[in-house]
């Protein structure tokens, strides 16, 4: 019998590149750190591992910070604390144990569903991403947690695009609000947002054409895109997230930084972490974008696309 793996099984598999990465630049890292004290040779060691894995400059000097200020009484905790703390700050005082501090890892049964803030929620980034599949994956998700789900062809320069979210549409049962090849995609997203509202689906994920940040004309499109959204439905969307492709690493960082000035991001969808070993780079993600990520992606299947939880991350990251 094939043992059916859970999304945290996953979630370690997918990340092994960028703990194999952690543990060759700091070999303690692949020991039990619970024996390890903050001496000078092991937080130059972490530094390294750190940089490594793409966490970045500032936010690498943060984290060596909080691990020698940390009352942990191991390194392990310290600096699962500071990671979690990078990439999910708290947002309210934690409840105190037996020491005043809390457990720096709890797993969840299942990971929880991310409430879009409103209707409509618009997916962008650059070609290559895999925003056509991700977005099938958000939408069969979104589905198993009880949604009604259309879906918006608005990458109209690209016949296979259209072409293959009307394959997953009829696969997954999902309205697919289509254009006309090569037509305007501003067009197709104010037709479907408006349908949307006249059938009062819960959710529209509405795709965009794949461009560069350098692109200003494309861009200016998506700006439009994002305008008929709300003559078509006020308010909307309420919702702008970047699929951004883990191996790609600084480079996509900087890319994301163009397009959060073109149009304001709410959040970011990370996939493709299984094929590098800089995971880290969501911490500079979460840093210097000052949005949050929603969903994390580490392998082909629907269900190796889940809700983003930083301590489950971290966890992952720090298995022992």
């Amino acid at each position: 019998m094939v043992k059916h793996m859970t999304w945290a099984d996953r979630l370690r598999g997918g990340l092994q590149k960028t703990r194999a990465q952690l543990n060759q630049n700091a070999g303690f890292l692949g020991r039990d750190l619970r024996s390890y004290t903050r001496d000078e040779g092991a937080l130059e060691d972490l530094e390294m591992a750190l940089l490594a894995a793409d966490v970045g400059g500032p936010a690498t000097a943060d984290i060596l910070r909080s691990v020698q200020a940390s009352r942990r009484p191991d390194l392990l905790a310290a600096l699962s604390d500071a990671l979690i703390e990078q990439l999910e700050p708290p947002k309210q005082e934690p409840a105190a144990g037996s020491n005043g501090l809390t457990p720096w890892f709890q797993p969840r049964v299942k990971p929880s569903p991310v409430e879009p803030a409103g209707h409509v929620v618009m997916v962008i980034g650059v070609n290559g991403v895999g925003k056509t599949t991700t977005i099938a994956k958000l939408g069969q998700h979104y589905m198993e947690h009880g949604k009604s789900v259309m879906f918006g062809a608005g990458d109209t320069f690209r016949a296979a695009a259209g072409a293959q979210l009307e394959v997953w549409g009829n696969r997954l049962g999902v309205p697919v609000v289509q254009g006309k090849e090569g037509g305007d995609p501003a067009a197709v997203a104010f037709d479907a947002a408006d349908k949307r509202k006249a059938r009062g689906t819960d959710l529209l994920l509405v795709d965009t054409a794949g461009r560069l940040h350098n692109q200003t004309n494309l861009m200016q499109e998506l700006q439009k895109v994002h305008r008929v959204i709300g003559k078509a439905d006020a308010g909307e969307p309420a919702e702008v997230w970047m699929v951004l492709d883990a191996v790609t690493g600084q480079n996509g960082l900087q890319q994301a930084k163009k397009f959060n000035e073109a149009i304001a991001l709410t959040g970011v969808v990370v996939t493709k972490l299984d094929g590098t070993a800089k995971g880290g780079i969501l911490i500079p993600i979460v840093r210097e974008l000052g949005v949050p990520i929603k969903f994390i992606g580490v392998g082909e299947q629907a269900d190796d696309l889940q809700p983003f939880n930083a301590a489950e991350y971290v966890e992952a990251l720090l298995a022992q």
